[in-house]
């Protein structure tokens, strides 16, 4: 099998790195973490400029699909953008287009996928959703954007509802948080109205699957940021007269983050070829990219800031920024552990473990 982008792939991966190389700058990003965790701007030319807004949605919805979103997922992981890629388009607009109703997908999907509106991805707790006469009630402990999104897409198992931020009956609590750039909030709704998804069960499944290969492709885009980051450091850090790039130690160091690199790509896209092509393995291979991106995305956040010395531990620097998303993604979505486990037991592991 090709991995070779086609040229309009291609075009894509070059239009959405010099887009976020130029908008998503460390000033714009900390400017954003003082406020809600988004970058306005930023978003609305994303979505409305250069229309990648629908970019990963299926081709019947519009979209070019998950290869397409995973291109523009890596570009915006790289720079550690402010914007709601993973909230908003993967999981909630997903979620619409494979579950909506035909009103939600031509009234709400389109407002989600030009940026007018931002929806956040709303998990229940352990005590889960009540749906009544009255409206949706429940918690919602950790919803990534929740306090900077204009919609809700509640979510209890495979059930689902779409609630505007704005409705009487909704309490939204912001929360301090390690990744700033993706900050979270509580949210309870008491019988709040709510429209549930009548496909919700498909749409909640196409939902995670695309967040995972998401979050996937944002943790590769970053671990090749911190890896290019760090060896431009040590061409022009010198020590006892040389570059330190040029010890021994320094340079297997790179070298092993460089096969992270490396192996993460090509589980990327494995992931979002299956995915495209309806693939057998496509689950496994969504599980595994998330895993395995993920991990790789940590240690070389890491090794970035121990790579850079003194320098590298200070706010004034972004290395912080990376290693914060790197142990966010980590978590999120499930974690390593949890993916897994769910790949054993999907290989027939289950019951001799």
């Amino acid at each position: 099998m090709s991995f070779a982008f086609t040229q309009e792939q291609t075009m894509i991966a070059d239009t959405a790195r010099a887009f976020f190389a130029e908008h998503a700058t460390s000033a714009r990003t900390r400017a954003a973490m003082a406020g809600d965790g988004i970058d306005r701007d930023l978003w609305r030319s994303f979505a409305q400029e250069l229309g990648f807004g629908a970019v990963g949605l299926a081709p019947e919805d519009g979209g070019l699909g998950a290869v397409a979103f995973a291109i523009v997922a890596e570009a915006a992981g790289a720079h550690v953008a402010a914007a709601p890629i993973l909230a908003s388009l993967a999981l909630s607009a997903t979620a619409v287009a494979v579950g909506g109703s035909a009103a939600q997908k031509s009234g709400l999907l389109p407002r989600l996928t030009d940026g007018s509106a931002i929806a956040a991805f709303a998990e229940a707790d352990g005590a889960g959703l009540t749906a009544s006469a009255g409206g949706l009630s429940g918690f919602c402990p950790m919803v990534m954007h929740g306090a900077g999104a204009s919609h809700f897409l509640a979510v209890d198992g495979d059930r689902a509802w779409i609630v505007a931020a704005d409705a009487p009956g909704v309490l939204v609590e912001a929360l301090a948080t390690l990744d700033q750039t993706r900050p979270f909030a509580r949210v309870a709704f008491a019988n709040a109205p709510a429209e549930p998804l009548p496909e919700s069960s498909s749409g909640v499944e196409a939902a995670r699957r695309a967040g995972w290969i998401c979050l996937a492709a944002e943790a590769l885009g970053g671990a090749q940021a911190c890896l290019d980051h760090t060896v431009a450091y040590a061409k022009t850090r010198h020590q006892f007269g040389r570059p330190i790039g040029s010890f021994q130690a320094y340079k297997h160091r790179l070298a092993d983050r460089m096969v992270d690199v490396e192996q993460a790509r090509s589980a990327v896209y494995w992931a979002a070829c299956a995915a495209d092509e309806g693939a057998d393995d496509a689950l496994f291979a969504a599980h595994a990219a998330k895993s395995f991106a993920a991990d790789a995305f940590f240690r070389c956040a890491a090794d970035m800031i121990q790579l850079h010395g003194g320098i590298g531990f200070t706010w004034e620097h972004d290395a912080h920024l990376y290693f914060k998303r790197a142990r966010a993604i980590q978590t999120a979505l499930g974690t390593g552990a949890w993916h897994r486990e769910r790949i054993a037991q999907m290989i027939g592991l289950g019951a001799s473990r």
